[in-house]
């Protein structure tokens, strides 16, 4: 049972068949992958060939990453999944959100990263031992399987074990991000660190295998999360922890926990927007985004055909008027947003209506917003992956899990093969002090033992008339909110095809560093100067994010992988 899916035979694309049939497989269910590499977007089309689900999909290309794509697959980190099921019946509840981030230690603090002028330590919070949360993903995949899966657990992990035993092709991206963490990390941390004994000798083109990742998923496909929080594997995560000065123990993974929480959602211009909630702040954020360009749109309009009538580029005015959302957005993250099990979330309040019409009132469409006066609204009361599915049954998934930098903390867990986050970092280390992305975050972000750490993963999904629409999310930290952002916006205004929409060049401002846009490389001379002249600062980064996009159209869907990335995306017709 556990290899079926391996004997069946490839289905031919939609695209090859002869046109003669084409009005008929028209009719034949589709289903839609958009994953970051090609082995998960070729196990996730076979599960879901074989009778599996969305979910299923879902978990067997999440452990399939977690061998595939290490520097951001994990079993060593957490993520969120937002979920829509094609319930029979409208009263059925549709919309589920998994929360299965990382939880602080019982043994962290709030100034564990500050020395004794109480000044931030540099990298403590990223690079080694105590730069881990409590690992999430394992336990995260194992409750959404309980809870829809329909293929065996085991079967669903066994893809991930052929890979780490037998071996993968090592893509030319992967060596390059892992011989540039290992300088990075060189000087970096106060205690040896064992990354290059296990990751220093992934070459390009050659088979790359891990015998010792492929013992932990075989405990894992045997015992569900057992293993992992209680068993052997947790023991040597322990140990490893204990061999330096890591704080995570075995009761703290034994009380580890997953949370369903409500997803953010939210009417926008006939779709429902289903989102990620606190602790991720990209739910919010996102609504408040779409809205307030809502509520702006005939001035935004009117501004492209006058500043164009003056030179400036489309382009540019468009990147001016994203900085200038995303001030207000990025203001509210820092004061209201964290772990809603610890801290009074006004959620409902910053995506209403009413709020979003008084922070929009302020946007200028033609100068920049001065950044000290871009306050919260209310009065007062790196690396990462993603990806998408889709079954021919209407089911999907967005899924956003992650190590945070490539590689995490850069710690392996001996004998057991994986990495271990640097979570801890997304915590307000200090408020009023940036984290690695630069990134401001207050009180409401502070550490506290077994709080989860503020995020901005973004996975979405739209529906439209009851049927999913648009499913969504990428990896980028920081810049996670604004990448998904565009998307929708280049789909659903811009009408771009899904390929278009992930390839286009993204811009991404966050109130601070003050005036500072960041850019992809695509963008183009003339609305660099324009933006330079309007008083911007252009900072270029080649990683704005990696976005797996599934959209239906006309009843078809279509998927696309954003091109700066190795992803791999597929539609296809699934028998009934």
């Amino acid at each position: 049972m556990r290899t079926s899916f391996y004997c069946l035979a490839l289905w031919v694309s939609f695209f090859s068949i002869p046109s003669s049939f084409a009005a008929q497989l028209s009719l034949t269910p589709q289903a839609a992958v958009a994953m970051p590499d090609s082995y998960s977007a070729e196990v996730a089309r076979k599960i879901l060939l074989s009778g599996g689900n969305a979910v299923d999909a879902s978990v067997a290309a999440a452990f399939v990453l977690a061998v595939t794509y290490p520097e951001a697959g994990n079993l060593g980190g957490g993520g969120f999944m937002t979920l829509y099921t094609n319930a029979a019946t409208s009263s059925q509840k549709q919309a589920y959100f998994l929360d299965y981030r990382e939880k602080a230690p019982k043994a962290a603090f709030r100034d564990m990263y500050l020395n004794a002028k109480k000044a931030v330590i540099p990298y403590k919070s990223l690079v080694g031992y105590q730069a881990s949360g409590v690992p999430g993903t394992v336990m995260g995949l194992w409750v959404a399987h309980q809870r829809f899966g329909k293929l065996p657990w085991a079967s669903l992990v066994h893809p991930a074990i052929v890979l780490a035993e037998k071996g993968f092709v090592v893509p030319k991206s992967l060596e390059e991000v892992a011989d540039w963490y290992q300088k990075w990390i060189a000087n970096k941390s106060r205690v040896p660190l064992n990354f290059k004994r296990y990751f220093g000798e992934l070459k390009t083109g050659l088979l790359f295998k891990q015998p010792d990742l492929a013992n932990t998923l075989k405990r894992i496909a045997q015992t569900g999360p057992y293993d992992f929080y209680f068993g052997q594997t947790a023991q040597l995560i322990v140990k490893e922890m204990q061999s330096q000065d890591g704080l995570i123990t075995m009761d703290d993974l034994a009380h580890y926990d997953v949370k369903w929480r409500q997803p953010v959602e939210a009417d926008w211009k006939g779709h429902q927007v289903i989102s990620a909630p606190p602790p991720s702040s990209g739910g919010v954020a996102i609504v408040q985004l779409l809205k307030m360009k809502a509520i702006l749109e005939n001035q935004y309009q009117d501004a492209l055909l006058s500043m164009d009538k003056a030179g400036i580029p489309p382009q540019a005015t468009r990147a001016h008027f994203y900085a200038e959302l995303s001030k207000r957005v990025y203001a509210d993250r820092a004061q209201y947003l964290g772990d809603p099990d610890f801290i009074k979330v006004p959620t409902k309040k910053l995506i209403s209506d009413a709020y979003l019409r008084k922070r929009a009132a302020d946007v200028l469409m033609d100068e920049i917003s001065e950044t000290q006066t871009i306050k919260p609204g209310l009065a007062e009361s790196t690396d990462t992956t993603h990806f998408s599915v889709v079954d021919a049954q209407g089911n999907a998934v967005s899924n956003t899990y992650t190590l945070n930098m490539p590689f995490g903390s850069g710690v392996v867990v001996s004998k057991a093969g994986f990495l271990m986050n640097d979570e801890m970092d997304d915590f307000s280390t200090k408020p009023g002090v940036a984290n690695v992305f630069g990134v401001v975050g207050g009180k409401a972000n502070e550490i506290a033992p077994e709080k989860r750490m503020l995020s901005s993963m973004s996975p979405t999904i739209l529906v439209k008339n009851g049927a999913v629409e648009m499913v969504v999310g990428t990896p980028g930290g920081s810049s996670i909110i604004t990448s998904v952002f565009q998307t929708i916006v280049n789909v659903i205004d811009r009408n771009l095809s899904p390929q278009m929409a992930v390839d286009a060049p993204r811009v991404h401002h966050q109130l601070l560093p003050k005036d500072v846009i960041m850019y992809h490389p695509e963008l183009s001379t003339e609305t660099k100067q324009a933006l330079r002249l309007m008083g911007y600062q252009l900072k270029r980064n080649n990683y704005l994010g990696d976005v797996q996009l599934i959209v239906r159209r006309h009843g078809q869907l279509q998927a696309a992988s954003d091109v700066r990335g190795r992803g791999v995306s597929k539609v296809f017709p699934v028998k009934p």
